[in-house]
């Protein structure tokens, strides 16, 4: 069975983007999430295996979203997706606890080996 993982993007073509790579290469995406809010109660209730998470999203932002998803497990694994000039947020993030970053445009390699090599982490 693939690795459960819940993609968080408040594009909804960016989601189907990092959706169809990742379920072309095996996993398993398990919930989706629009906001920083939705992706906490999705975490929750599907308790994946690895998380993709929007930096810059209304609501809720994907930090505070990495906080809270820490606070309710503290091995959680959660890629962050940035756009380019975002650094500053980037290093919040890792800070945070995040394991990896991806930057947009995605590019299905980069995806799947920040991906790969986290959940082997």
């Amino acid at each position: 069975m693939g690795q459960k993982i819940l993609i968080v993007d408040d594009a909804a073509f960016m989601r189907m983007m990092i959706k169809d790579i990742l379920t072309k290469n095996g996993y398993d995406v398990v919930a989706e999430a629009a906001d920083g809010s939705q992706a906490v109660d999705k975490y929750k209730e599907h308790q994946p295996d690895l998380v993709t998470m929007d930096i810059t999203m209304p609501e809720m932002d994907g930090i505070t979203a990495l906080k809270e998803i820490k606070k309710i497990n503290p091995a959680a694994k959660v890629i962050m997706c940035s756009a380019m000039g975002q650094q500053a947020m980037v290093i919040d993030a890792i800070q945070a606890g995040a394991k990896d970053f991806i930057v947009k445009p995605f590019q299905a390699d980069r995806v799947l080996e920040a991906i790969g090599k986290t959940l082997n982490s």
